[in-house]
């Protein structure tokens, strides 16, 4: 990815330019349309050396092939060369502008593919995003069993919907659909309408996504600093927060200043008490740290996000990182339930809440993988697994976020703390001064660092592209839309910092289009056009185009 097109042939390992005879991998997406890579033995321009060299028969090979591509335009499908005619696999070179023939060992259809347990875990990776820390605050709002509930009808609903996405180019009768995705095939049943209202929504997940990733990475730089300062001029405690007063701390940041009973609040025993006023003067949460983090962001804005794509690792090693620290708190603090499916109480929540649909709106956002899984699972080895490894993939992310949900609820100490002290970052319940907090902190900080400029890559392709037919058009054109993402990541952080709540929108807008409404309306469309459309799909696939309505209408009354 050094620039924004890929080259036709890509070398494998780490150096790119290591020019070994078997350092070359086939790039394109699908290899059956775009083989064989195939010259003519004139090409060789040296015959005493240890390369293999194209025999006659295959150079006639490579002659037919090149009649039957003349036979149409290359965009055409229609005159693909059959199998029949292609060389066999252990007959296929590439060539070089060196001037000589490599040959492809192993080169086969499913050749650099990825297993169905790589495609699996691609899957499982990208759905795991920032959702994953508001998944406790959701269960709260919702309550405890009615939170655990609607979290597996949730994943059950997007993972069918997800089912109909991939299907839905199988669907398309006459037409080689191969390299189409979800976009396209809403171009194709509603037009421009389609294109660009999927373009919009597309846009929306991936804005929002930054806007929490910018009040996210606020967050903690904020706390790497106080940490940072707190150690470095031996202050004790920097929470004056109510909290618990054993050994595993956890506060309540939303209670700030509030007594709670059997517990004293917090306070800073250190000398220097006017060199933290001064500290915290600058060095504040929602009016200068967005602004630094602004200037880091711009500083990395570059043409190719090649050099963050390297960190995508990253996002696995935080999320086990997370499930480690869930695992130990968890452990520490043992659980405190009770159970009663309407009554509040002082310190626990009842099991069922009229404010659910906040919970259904951050799932929607957690579930979401719809406008990228044809891609995923275009590169899976095994394609007729593909079902399958998607309901893996899926059955994987749920157990992740039910663990992460239900130890944080579970364990929260409730006496003394209510659980409606838990957050929607579940994070800021541990203090500053917690170190495995401050571990986790700091992995999520580096990873949405790298991550963000590839958001912004992704929006500036899918803008610009439909815009000027050039996702670069110059650099003053990046520089400000760059310059625009980041002051509303900027303004959100300041405001209104609220990320269970850019979540909630975010996740129920986005989800309307490409969860519940296009992959609904194209099933019953192209059923009607094969005259197989029952009442028994109408009533379903409607009920689920109204529950995504539902769902976004609810949050803007909860």
């Amino acid at each position: 990815m050094e620039e924004d097109t890929s080259p036709l042939l890509v070398p494998v390992g780490g150096d790119e330019n290591d020019i070994g005879a078997l350092n070359i991998q086939f790039n394109p997406e699908d290899f059956k349309y775009k083989r064989p890579f195939h010259i003519e033995p004139t090409n060789i321009v040296t015959v005493n050396d240890d390369m293999q060299r194209i025999t006659d028969e295959a150079s006639a090979m490579n002659k037919r092939i090149h009649y039957y591509s003349r036979l149409a335009s290359p965009s055409d499908r229609a005159l693909v060369a059959p199998d029949h005619v292609l060389p066999a696999p252990e007959e296929i070179y590439v060539y070089s502008p060196l001037g000589t023939a490599y040959k492809i060992d192993g080169c086969t259809d499913g050749y650099g593919k990825n297993s169905s347990i790589v495609t699996i875990f691609m899957i499982w990776n990208t759905m795991m995003g920032t959702s994953i820390l508001s998944i406790p605050w959701g269960i709260k709002q919702a309550g405890f069993t009615s939170g655990i509930v609607i979290i597996l009808l949730m994943g059950v609903l997007t993972l069918y919907c997800c089912y109909r996405v991939v299907k839905s180019r199988t669907m398309i009768p006459l037409i080689d659909t191969s390299t189409w995705e979800f976009p396209d095939v809403c171009k194709y049943y509603f037009g421009s309408f389609g294109q660009w209202s999927s373009l919009l929504f597309s846009l929306v997940s991936l804005i929002g996504a930054m806007v929490v990733y910018w009040v996210l990475m606020s967050n903690f730089l904020y706390n790497t600093g106080i940490f940072i300062y707190n150690y470095a001029h031996h202050i004790n405690v920097t929470d004056i927060v109510p909290g618990t007063n054993g050994s595993t701390k956890v506060i309540c940041p939303g209670d700030a200043g509030k007594e709670v009973p059997g517990n004293r609040t917090w306070t800073l025993s250190s000398t220097g008490d006017s060199g933290f006023e001064e500290f915290e003067r600058l060095w504040s949460k929602s009016k200068t740290v967005p602004l630094y983090l602004s200037i880091l962001v711009l500083l990395l804005n570059f043409k190719s996000p090649s050099f963050f794509a390297k960190f995508n690792v990253l996002g696995t090693v935080s999320v086990i990182y997370l499930v480690i620290l869930v695992t130990v708190k968890a452990a520490l603090l043992g659980f405190h339930l009770e159970f009663d499916w309407f009554k509040s109480t002082t310190y626990f929540v009842p099991e069922f809440r009229t404010l659910f649909p906040q919970l259904t709106g951050v799932l929607t956002l957690a579930f979401f993988i719809h406008n990228c899984v044809i891609t995923l699972l275009k590169n899976n080895k095994n394609q007729e697994s593909n079902v399958r490894d998607l309901s893996i993939a899926y059955f994987l992310v749920g157990l992740t976020y039910l663990y992460v949900g239900i130890l944080i609820f579970a364990a929260f100490p409730s006496p003394p703390l209510s659980k409606e002290c838990i957050e929607q970052n579940f994070l800021d319940n541990f203090p500053s001064n917690d170190i495995m907090s401050f571990l986790a902190r700091i992995f999520l900080l580096f990873q949405m660092v790298t991550v963000y400029p590839l958001l912004g890559y992704l929006a500036r392709v899918q803008l610009f592209g439909h815009l000027f037919g050039n996702v670069y058009p110059s650099f003053l054109h990046v520089l400000v839309l760059n310059i625009a993402m980041v002051g509303v990541g900027v303004a959100m952080a300041i405001f209104y910092p609220n990320i269970g709540g850019i979540i909630r929108y975010s996740g129920a807008a986005c989800g309307l289009a490409f969860v519940f409404v296009y992959p609904s309306l194209i099933y019953m469309i192209s059923l009607h056009r094969e005259n197989r459309l029952t009442w028994l799909a109408i009533v379903v696939h409607s009920t689920i185009i109204l529950l995504g309505v539902a769902n976004l209408i609810a949050q803007f009354l909860m």
